[in-house]
């Protein structure tokens, strides 16, 4: 974990988020999906601790890589105050799909333009080849 307390991986498969919350109790943190981040927001009261009162709020948030769907979000809280925030890398699902492709009317016989550009873009022939004409 960096000094912070927050640490972000993005892998091929998975996009995470690990953040030490353990200053806040379970019902004092929320998570959010907000305008393409992740926000994530504590926030309690004050309270008395071993050196006096103290209350705290901290607001994170976090851009979604692109390639993560939102709606597969998950966030779990481990016993030792940290909250663990993962989203998947979505699937690609166009790998058997079928489409068209349309086919563009150039105008200019192929023929020809192959003919005139050959001798000019360098083309020659390989030792030991003969050219036809």
């Amino acid at each position: 974990m960096h000094d912070s307390g927050s640490a972000v991986n993005i892998s091929k498969d998975k996009f995470q988020i690990n953040l030490d919350v353990q200053q806040f109790s379970p019902e004092e943190i929320s998570v959010k999906y907000v305008d393409n981040c992740v926000l994530v927001e504590g926030k309690h009261e004050e309270k008395q601790d071993d050196h006096g009162y103290v209350s705290r709020h901290f607001v994170r948030r976090y851009m979604l890589p692109k390639g993560h769907n939102e709606a597969d979000i998950v966030s779990s809280l481990s016993s030792d105050g940290i909250l663990t925030i993962t989203c998947p890398r979505k699937e690609i699902e166009q790998k058997n799909e079928e489409r068209s492709i349309p086919i563009t009317h150039t105008g200019q016989p192929m023929k020809q333009v192959t003919g005139k550009a050959a001798p000019e873009n360098g083309h020659s022939k390989k030792e030991g080849e003969k050219m036809e004409a």
